[in-house]
């Protein structure tokens, strides 16, 4: 068994099975992964993959196994190259982050400046998706950190810590009804149209839900990723505000009325997530630091020996560790 027949393996698993794509991931020639799959069927003694002529068409229960435990070879494979590049330069390295735009335009940059002021050699990746695009990242093991509100059921493979909570509110240009209509209530808002976040396709969006629950129809003129996207069809008159409450900043949006909606909706918790089996370097300790104060190195140690979500709440919950509001 070859550690290059393991490659093979996993990337012909993390391509939809399709060896062509696998190969041109790995920089090798189609007929040459086939070739690697097949010795090490043979040397393993039974199919990992069925097949219908030369296409796979999927998985065998015995391949599913032996992928699984490929995929943690050579992850720790990765981790021995890691900790050797730690070993020979401690402050040198790379830090690959997945995170949403809000995240990354209105949280991250203030953090980032005093990480790279620390370690000014350490090469930083920042990539901003949706939670299901974060997640795929996470899942061909892409990313050191996941950066993301919610959507645990998409990340059973991390650990994650909280760093703060955050509560959406209502934006609208000068002017709008809603500003002197009194206290918000979402019968208001449903008489508007609503500009917001593009929701979830793991499951039912909790802002859909909410007016349903209601009883009350939601007319969503338009969703975006981006929360500056969202402010500026708010003041082209398109519809009503829903983002973040962190995302409006009081100089920028001066032109925008803020409206409190802390009463309208629950509160939600940003996270940091990394691999259970993943090897942590002295800065990436130290970034967790810098972006969540209530998380030192010490602290994150203890949540790396547990394994579920139940046990690092645990963990959390026995240190008393604080959770604070949005920046």
């Amino acid at each position: 068994m070859k550690f290059q027949q393991l490659r093979y393996l996993v990337a012909v698993h993390e391509n939809g099975l399709n060896i062509t794509a696998a190969a041109r991931q790995l920089h090798t020639s189609q007929p040459g992964v086939s070739r690697q799959l097949k010795m090490l069927e043979e040397e393993l003694g039974f199919q990992l993959f069925e097949r219908e002529g030369r296409a796979l068409t999927r998985t065998t229960a015995a391949g599913t196994e032996i992928i699984a435990r490929a995929t943690n070879i050579l992850r720790e494979m990765q981790n021995i190259r890691r900790t050797s590049a730690e070993l020979r330069k401690a402050d040198g390295g790379s830090l690959s982050i997945a995170t949403t735009h809000t995240q990354a335009r209105y949280v991250l940059p203030q953090v980032i400046r005093a990480f790279r002021i620390q370690y000014p050699k350490v090469r930083l990746h920042l990539h901003q998706g949706t939670s299901e695009q974060i997640a795929e990242m996470v899942a061909k093991d892409r990313v050191d950190f996941a950066i993301a509100t919610g959507s645990e059921e998409l990340f059973p493979q991390l650990v994650r810590l909280p760093v703060y909570r955050w509560h959406r509110a209502v934006v609208v240009p000068h002017g709008h009804p809603l500003v002197t209509a009194g206290k918000l209530t979402l019968k208001k808002l449903a008489e508007y149209p609503i500009v917001t976040y593009v929701f979830s396709f793991a499951g039912r969006s909790s802002l859909p839900a909410l007016f349903e629950t209601a009883g009350l129809s939601l007319d969503v003129a338009l969703t975006a990723r981006d929360s500056d996207i969202i402010k500026t069809y708010v003041r082209l008159g398109l519809g009503v505000g829903i983002l973040a409450r962190l995302a409006v900043d009081p100089l920028i949006d001066s032109d925008l009325v803020v409206l409190d909606a802390a009463h309208l909706f629950e509160g939600h918790t940003t996270w940091i997530g990394f691999r259970r089996s993943a090897l942590l370097r002295v800065y990436m300790y130290e970034f967790i630091e810098l972006l969540a104060p209530h998380l030192p190195r010490k602290l994150v140690r203890e949540t790396e020996k547990v394994q579920t979500a139940e046990e690092v709440n645990r963990v959390l919950g026995e240190l008393r560790v604080p959770l604070r509001d949005s920046p």
